[in-house]
């Protein structure tokens, strides 16, 4: 059992825990699928898709036996097209803001981790909550992609905090992972890409419903 007492620090995910992101990586996938002659994915087919970075939702949404060659290209036609397109539909879940206001008040320092580009993470961050935030990290050549506990680790540098000090909040199972590797309990969350019974299946040992849940856990 965590002792909230301890905790000085929370880490979030971005995609799928304080943004709703799928409309435009969809939009973005599909822009590089047609332009590769490939077939275009649904929405709940990207769903499934995300959670490991940008490279490997392209190899899954591909058509089967498409060359690294190709998915190199379409990675870099992908990274041109979303950093024009990433704020078109992309906006915080409801209760969001007043869940990250709550804890900044609280004294909480609060830092973002994600797969998405590093350019783009800092770019939203600074859009939706930099008045909150102002530790966001993304993929970049330098830091290994979650699960890895990379991104993590960096988060509490700069934070100042340790592991014993922190608490991870994700949506999905690579969260769940990534809390593991850094030595960080783990909060689950529903609202995003991932349902409860998934979460269960991938050992999530807490979760939570509504943003205002996570604010009053601590």
């Amino acid at each position: 059992m965590t002792d909230i007492s301890r905790i000085k620090a929370i880490i979030f995910d971005l995609d799928g825990t304080l943004l709703y992101t799928l409309e435009d990586l969809k939009i973005s996938v599909n822009y590089v699928l047609e332009k590769h002659g490939m077939p275009e994915r649904t929405l709940e087919e990207i769903r499934i898709f995300v959670g490991n970075g940008i490279r490997k939702t392209l190899e899954r949404a591909a058509v089967p036996g498409t060359s690294q060659e190709e998915i190199d290209k379409m990675y870099e036609e992908f990274g041109v097209h979303y950093s024009e397109h990433c704020l078109d539909n992309t906006a915080p879940y409801d209760g969001i803001d007043e869940m990250l206001k709550s804890l900044y008040d609280k004294g909480y320092k609060l830092a973002i981790v994600s797969n998405k580009y590093d350019p783009a993470v800092k770019e939203l961050n600074e859009k939706f909550f930099s008045s909150y935030i102002n530790v966001a990290i993304g993929e970049t050549p330098a830091i290994r992609k979650k699960p890895a506990p990379d991104t993590a680790i960096t988060a509490m540098k700069e934070l100042g905090v340790t592991p014993d000090e922190a608490i991870y909040v994700g949506d999905s199972d690579v969260d769940i992972q990534t809390a593991a590797n850094a030595g960080l309990p783990c909060i689950s969350i529903t609202w995003g890409f991932r349902d409860r019974e998934f979460l269960l299946e991938h050992g999530a040992t807490t979760i939570l419903d509504t943003p205002a849940e996570v604010a009053g856990k601590f």
